[in-house]
């Protein structure tokens, strides 16, 4: 009888370990899934590392899978973490990767993709260079629409239903110029960004009968290598890491709602007169 007792209890012990392992693969087929533009490096990097520590399913997507080593490193890492190529310029590109995760819900579509090479020269009065301004608007503008467009059935196929454009302080109309911003926020950057939150409100109108939620937010000033280019390669003074900004902007997307869709919105929580 004793052993019978026994017995009994291990198998019962057995029974509950595998319903527990159960409920722990049930968990984990059903994670919730990120797409983000821009993983390699700055804000992208730090949101594909947030997510996945979280155990959601990151699509990490770059212009250039392995060259780049951090993100590697963080794929090794996690297995939930898979790298695709994405250059958002390239229309063909976002068509195939599309078709590659037709079907799959996306609960959250990251637009963090952006440039500022023209920062600078180029993009300045007496300097102006058409091709330099062509570029960085069709990746900060009209890159970002190309992305929804493409994945947004599988955004609408999902649970939390979750589009968000990085947008930039420098977009705020209001925002005062003088020579230092001048160079720092030039004619080509600060209109894209501008160009990109009216788009995005256009398209949070259109979409929110189909239950789509969008989010412009704005990370406050990062210290990340697209800033250190424009201010000659030194650190910016005062400006937060990007771990710290993208942990505030993981917030302000865990409590987007209809209710506060398409306000342009700081990594703060508050909102943003632009």
């Amino acid at each position: 009888m004793k052993y019978a007792k026994l017995i009994k209890r291990l198998i019962g012990a057995f029974v509950v370990a595998g319903m527990m392992a159960g409920v722990g693969a049930a968990g984990s087929a059903n994670a919730a899934t990120v797409l983000i533009t821009g993983s390699n490096r700055g804000l992208g990097f730090a949101f594909a590392k947030s997510y996945a520590e979280k155990g959601w399913t990151v699509i990490a997507t770059t212009r250039n899978p392995g060259d780049d080593a951090d993100l590697d490193a963080l794929a090794a890492k996690y297995k939930n973490v898979a790298i695709e190529k994405l250059d958002v310029t390239d229309e063909a590109g976002i068509t195939a990767l599309a078709a590659k995760y037709k079907g799959k819900p996306i609960d959250l579509l990251i637009n963090n993709a952006a440039i500022n090479d023209a920062a600078g020269k180029g993009a300045v009065l007496g300097e102006f260079d058409a091709k330099l301004f062509e570029r960085e608007m069709r990746t900060n503008v009209l890159g970002p629409l190309l992305v929804n467009q493409a994945f947004l059935e599988n955004v609408v196929a999902s649970d939390m239903k979750k589009i968000v454009a990085i947008t930039s302080p420098s977009a705020v109309l209001g925002r005062p110029m003088n020579k230092e911003t001048r160079r720092a926020h030039t004619y080509f950057y600060r209109p894209s960004k501008s160009a990109l939150n009216m788009a995005m409100k256009i398209l949070a109108a259109e979409v929110r009968e189909r239950g789509v939620i969008v989010g412009i937010i704005h990370p406050g000033g990062v210290d990340t290598e697209m800033l250190r280019s424009v201010y000659g390669g030194k650190p910016t003074p005062g400006a937060q890491t990007a771990d710290q900004s993208a942990a505030g902007i993981v917030k302000v997307i865990e409590g987007l709602t209809q209710a506060n869709s398409d306000q342009v919105t700081g990594f703060d929580g508050k909102p943003i007169p632009w």
